[in-house]
């Protein structure tokens, strides 16, 4: 049995929250409501729940004052939000299940079957907090995010990144202290979260953060890197990449 909480200042918010939750196919127990960060923390302190659909921004507070005041919790978070494109790029940085409001049915089943995902209580707490530095940096171009491994789970600064090669449905990351992190995601979806913060897809199975490159070979078509690894430029990308070195 998933107990559920819900801490929403939106009453209909609320209520479709209810709806869907009961036409889920999971055994799950609605143990309470709450409208505010105040009324939310005490709901918190006197039920024990699995799992919190929390409302990012209320009329006393955001969600992230309520989870501060906590000493520790052991429950799953999913936010919801209406916040604009920089806050929901941050959600993206940081590995966070979020839903955006209006609140669409297929995305409220697929957030809800992805809580049973293992995630340690101090996975959470390291993704929130990378969360809540995003947030709070709209105008920071060095973000924070969040890579997770098989067995571990990273918060690496953007700026760290050398570069990105893919290689099926999995990405390695390769950062500027020679480490390297292999993922489960599509190299695809690093590009369309970094391409605003100096990262450019030059080739169909290569990223590279701009800020770490050495030369562009045009003989041989590679770029060198800071850390002296060869990326190869695919023809159809060798016009921008010449374009944007210029412009450095």
């Amino acid at each position: 049995m998933l107990n559920v909480l819900i801490i929403d200042d939106e009453a209909n918010s609320i209520e479709l929250i209810s709806t869907l939750l009961n036409l889920s196919e999971k055994e799950i127990k609605i143990i309470g409501a709450a409208n505010s960060v105040e009324m939310g923390y005490l709901a918190i302190k006197n039920t024990k729940p699995d799992l919190i659909f929390l409302d990012v921004q209320m009329q006393d507070g955001t969600g992230f004052d309520l989870l501060n005041r906590l000493e520790g919790f052991s429950f799953k978070v999913i936010f919801i939000t209406a916040h604009e494109q920089y806050a929901i790029k941050a959600f993206k940085y940081s590995a966070i299940d979020y839903l955006l409001k209006p609140l669409s049915p297929t995305d409220f089943m697929t957030a809800l079957n992805k809580v049973e995902e293992k995630l340690s209580n101090e996975d959470m707490r390291l993704q929130l907090k990378t969360l809540s530095y995003n947030i709070s940096e709209p105008l920071n171009q060095n973000k924070k995010i969040v890579l997770k491994t098989l067995d571990k789970i990273y918060a690496v600064q953007s700026s760290e990144i050398i570069r990105m090669e893919s290689e099926g449905s999995y990405t390695t990351i390769f950062l500027s202290d020679r480490k390297k992190v292999i993922v489960s995601k599509l190299i695809k979806d690093f590009e369309e979260m970094l391409c605003e913060n100096g990262f450019m897809r030059v080739h169909q199975s290569h990223l590279i953060n701009m800020n770490h490159l050495f030369c562009y070979e045009k003989s041989d078509h590679m770029i060198i890197m800071k850390d002296e690894s060869s990326v190869p430029v695919s023809t159809r990308k060798k016009e921008q990449v010449i374009k944007l070195i210029q412009g450095l």
